[in-house]
């Protein structure tokens, strides 16, 4: 019988005086207070203080040694006193097993990379859920199918990693073949079918919502709405509203209806647009997981304002917001939401007509490109365009169905002007008001309500970080991968949106900190579980800093 390499040899016979036996029987492992695991046992590790190298919690001059040898690695580590013995199981692996409490050795192929002593601890998976296979079923067909078309998916236009929108910035860290860019490259769509300039410099999409008759003339420049949240900002009285102007689905108009309407006007081969050749059409059952994902996606509910905020300048943005006669905001964004309230009870998801296409000095209409004047809700348009949630505003601009300003502190000035109060919405709320006036906020006011608009927005990335991070806790190996690279957008997003307005630098630093760490058990084989605690942690003292706890 051989050890697995000369210097485990000696020291495992001449320094520490091992014995050596062979057997087919599993490693037990040891904690401090002499409790053992069978590595065939259902018993978790850290019940008994084990680290993933199956060392106690806490140990004293512990030594961490790799050797390798016949394709297996070794891991060992001790703590004084111990005895060690080798054995050779059933399928000629070599297996160490320490004879003293507080030791703990174990053996590991490197086909397996550690989960000799884990595999079997762990408990049996749940039943399926039916909605969550739905959700998953959805993601997949959002994220990787293309419909038989020129190669777009829905996230070739809603990618994940920047907040289901798209902006000039994520724009330009995309390849040159990257199939948003199909107009391009492929000659059967390079008329009529996107501006590559205005998408490149504005993040903006052509869209053909009064039909496919005229492509030359009759079309409009959007930018791309984010999914979040819309559980909470779809339902209407008038009908569901999807899209900028509340009519971005074809037929019923429905969420579910709305890939329908994305696969002809943005998946074609062709501008024949032509189904079973140029694209084919989703089924029902793709419809229906499509929907299921979208919905899940984000909040599920509304906020419930005010919040007991922390701040001094998003304390006073939310009293603003809040102030029916001042910032007049919670009217059309009741809690922030997409819903209107006027005092006579929910609109829902309603249009109004703002001004936006009013707007002097347009950043497309600054260029040579052609950029039609966008009339809004149904066809011809009546002007009016659906309300945005501003939960999510801060980290997914620009702003406006015409991405016509960059900040949330330019969103949030565009009501005191010209173009909103002498529009249609700006009027009735001039008529409604005892003193006839309409929304007329000083300078720091609009960045008040902006820091409050920043702020509500970190605590969802924080919230949405927080879920993601606890969920990666209890799931497979491949599906905490994908939650760990979530979560560590969102923290990201939500340390980006508090620096961007100077705000609460203390609890950056803690959303670094949890990046950090995000990013280190993204990374870690053995420790994913310790850092992702960690992080949690540091997400929790941030949010800490933000508001009060309920």
């Amino acid at each position: 019988m051989r050890l697995p390499t000369p210097e485990f040899r000696a020291f495992a016979r001449g320094r520490q005086g091992g014995t050596l036996r062979q057997t087919g029987e599993s490693v037990p492992l040891q904690n401090a207070a002499g409790q053992s695991a069978d590595t065939r046992s259902s018993r978790r590790r850290d019940d008994l203080g084990l680290d993933p190298l199956g060392r106690t919690a806490g140990a004293e001059g512990s030594i961490e040694t790799l050797s390798k040898s016949r394709g297996a690695r070794l891991a060992f580590a001790y703590t004084r006193p111990m005895r060690l013995s080798v054995t050779q199981g059933a399928l000629g692996r070599w297996r160490v097993a320490p004879l003293r409490a507080r030791a703990a050795v174990m053996l590991v192929p490197s086909v397996l990379l550690g989960v000799v002593g884990l595999s079997s601890c762990k408990t049996a998976p749940p039943p399926p859920d039916p909605q969550a296979q739905l959700v998953a079923k959805g993601r997949d067909l959002f994220f990787n199918e293309t419909f038989g078309g020129n190669g777009r998916t829905c996230g070739t236009c809603h990618p994940v990693e920047n907040n289901f929108t798209i902006d000039p910035a994520f724009i330009a860290t995309l390849p040159k073949d990257n199939p948003l860019f199909v107009a391009e490259f492929n000659p059967a769509v390079r008329e009529n079918f996107e501006n590559p300039a205005l998408m490149r410099e504005f993040g903006l999409i052509l869209e053909n919502l009064d039909g496919f008759d005229d492509l030359k003339n009759k079309f409009v420049m959007r930018g791309v709405p984010h999914v979040l949240g819309l559980r909470t900002s779809v339902a209407s009285p008038g009908g569901p509203r999807t899209g900028w102007s509340g009519d971005g689905a074809p037929g019923d108009g429905s969420l579910r209806s709305f890939a329908t309407g994305a696969v002809i006007q943005h998946f074609t081969k062709t501008l024949n647009r032509v189904p079973g050749v140029d694209f084919r059409l989703p089924t029902d059952e793709e419809l229906d997981a499509l929907e299921a994902f979208q919905l899940s996606l984000g909040r599920q509910q509304d906020l419930v304002l005010p919040l007991r905020l922390k701040g001094t300048v998003p304390k006073r943005g939310q009293e603003i917001f809040l102030d029916n006669n001042l910032g007049k905001c919670n009217l059309c964004h009741v809690n922030a939401g997409a819903t209107a309230n006027f005092g006579g009870g929910s609109l829902g998801n309603a249009n109004f007509n703002t001004g936006v296409e009013d707007l002097p000095d347009q950043p497309a209409r600054l260029t040579t490109q052609k950029v039609p004047r966008d009339d809004g809700f149904r066809t011809p348009g009546d002007g009016t365009f659906n309300i945005p949630p501003l939960v999510e505003a801060a980290d997914s601009g620009p702003f406006f169905h015409n991405n016509a300003i960059e900040t949330i502190e330019g969103a949030v000035a565009f009501y005191d002007g010209d173009s909103f109060n002498n529009s249609p919405a700006g009027l009735a709320l001039k008529q409604a008001d005892p003193r006839g006036a309409g929304i007329e906020l000083d300078g720091t006011q609009i960045v008040a309500v902006a820091a409050f608009l920043r702020v509500i927005n970190a605590l969802e990335n924080i919230r949405e970080s927080l879920t993601l991070l606890e969920a990666s806790l209890k799931v497979s190996s491949t599906e905490r991968q994908r939650l760990l690279e979530r979560a560590a957008q969102e923290t990201a997003d939500s340390a980006r949106v508090l620096a961007g307005g100077g705000l609460h630098p203390e609890a950056v630093a803690h959303l670094e900190e949890a990046r950090r760490l995000v990013a280190k058990a993204i990374a870690s084989e053995f420790f994913k579980r310790k850092h992702t605690e960690n992080a949690i942690r540091e997400h929790r003292k941030a949010r800490a800093l933000l508001v009060e706890s309920s």
